[in-house]
């Protein structure tokens, strides 16, 4: 599976923590693979 990037290749952490925690994940603009925040499993804490 596919972590989200930028279109310079840095992984962003703040969307996957987001994702994870049910949170909105904010601004997607600069992601090069939108399509792999799907990918990520909510975590129930």
């Amino acid at each position: 599976k596919d972590v989200p990037k930028t279109r310079s290749g840095k992984i962003m952490r703040r969307v996957i923590k987001a994702k994870a925690l049910g949170k909105e994940t904010g601004d997607l603009s600069a992601l090069a693979n939108p399509e792999s925040v799907e990918n990520i499993p909510r975590i129930d804490l």
